[in-house]
């Protein structure tokens, strides 16, 4: 018994590990977010791309955490999800219901995260997604990945049909051999884009500003989460499937053997590194040209985010077992069990240094340098998550999600001997 329950421990630190990586790596990219315009996420043309050092900082970001990072979270929120279904099913609990009152209360928090803090929310389209990934918890992993797979190529397709039609007219506008009327919507659909310049001043005067405007416009804009789930759906929800395979097949608890988890290194990481700098050359030569940048970012870039993000995830593996002893995997551990937490804490530290209630550092540090944010942010999680578990059972956010959905308050504070 002493045996099983060691067992089952380090698979959940190796799970609390892989999330402590995932929520670090999303700070690095996120960051482009908390500090610019939206459009700058997407290319440093819109703005913050003006020297050689912006531009290596966009592709070090680009390159490396673009998707990753999020795919990696969302691969563990599927693997974390049949976790609870499972201790649920083990107390003779209603699975179902444990489910979705946890779904329901993260789209409540979710949508607070929204309105209240930051427009960059993943939590409600989480929750969403959720919902739908619960009806798949019995599948075999097979069937999950092959469906996952499909379903991931069905989104690609969509988005660059949609998205590739809009290159293709933006070009006509230029064309001497397109017909009177695609030239004429070409010119319309650059005149759209073109007008972002103005979106982008207006941002960066907003968020140099005060509170209450900033909340007035998200709260203008409340329909967003719901665009962000119809926009992510056939990413994420891929995702989920894919880490609710791995979780059941053992590769995300460190049952597979150490041979096998290079060979899935080798497999993809190499090849999604491949392509994920084909497109990084692609929209350097294009002049991060914003039609193009959309294309690479919502659809082209998918397949070489997804082999990443799977070798990623077998090397993090390894380096977990490997230095499963060392001080700093238990600290990475915690943060990852305190992911939630940390997840909105960033938000909440990051806009109040860069927004104008704040600091009001909003458009006006490089891109090579909010990385020393980063950097700070990921040293934050660290120092902080594992003395807060060495006392409590839960991070605080943690604790207030379990204890809605169950309806009751529940333990926080660890025994004393």
């Amino acid at each position: 018994m002493g045996e099983d329950r060691e067992v089952a421990t380090s698979r959940l630190v190796i799970l609390d590990a892989l999330r402590g990586f995932a929520v670090m790596g999303i700070l690095a990219m996120n960051i482009v977010a908390f500090a610019m315009p939206e459009m700058a996420y997407i290319t440093p043309r819109a703005y913050g791309g003006d020297t050689a050092t912006d531009i290596a900082a966009w592709a070090i970001g680009f390159i490396l955490f673009d998707g990753k990072m999020r795919g990696l979270f969302s691969i563990l929120f599927g693997a974390s999800m049949l976790l609870i279904i499972d201790r649920a099913r083990a107390s003779d609990q209603d699975s179902a219901s444990v489910h979705y009152r946890r779904m329901a209360w993260l789209a409540v928090f979710g949508l607070s995260h929204y309105v209240v803090i930051w427009w960059g929310d993943i939590l409600f389209l989480y929750a969403a997604v959720g919902c739908v990934a619960f009806r798949f918890r019995d599948w075999a992993p097979r069937r999950l990945i092959r469906w996952a797979i499909g379903l991931f190529t069905l989104g690609i397709a969509i988005m660059s049909l949609f998205f590739g039609s809009q290159l293709f007219v933006s070009r006509a506008a230029d064309a001497p051999a397109a017909s009177p009327e695609l030239a004429e919507a070409g010119r319309a659909l650059n005149a759209e884009y073109a007008g972002f310049d103005d979106k982008i001043a207006g941002e960066v005067a907003l968020y140099r500003g005060d509170y209450l405007p900033i909340l007035a416009e998200r709260l203008d804009n409340v329909q967003s989460p719901i665009i962000m789930v119809v926009m992510n759906f056939l990413e994420t929800l891929p995702l989920m499937m894919i880490g609710m395979a791995l979780f059941r097949n053992g590769f995300l608890t460190g049952a597979w053997a150490r041979a096998d988890y290079r060979r899935v290194a080798l497999r993809w990481l190499p090849p999604g590194l491949l392509l994920t700098l084909l497109l990084t050359w692609v929209l350097w030569r294009a002049g991060f040209d914003t039609l193009i940048a959309l294309n690479i970012f919502l659809a082209w870039g998918g397949p070489g985010r997804l082999m990443m993000t799977i070798g990623y995830a077998a090397l993090f593996v390894l380096l977990i077992q490997t230095c499963a002893t060392r001080a700093w995997i238990a600290r990475v551990a915690a943060a990852g069990r305190m992911a939630f937490s940390n997840y909105i804490g960033t938000s909440v530290v990051m806009t109040s240094i860069f927004y104008g209630y704040g600091l009001g550092l909003f458009g006006s540090v490089d891109r090579m340098t909010l990385y020393l944010f980063v950097i700070g942010g990921a040293a934050a999680m660290l120092l902080w998550s594992k003395p807060w578990l060495d006392r409590f059972l839960y991070g605080p956010l943690e604790w207030l999600w379990r204890s809605l959905a169950r309806g009751s308050l529940q333990p926080m504070r660890r025994a004393t001997s």
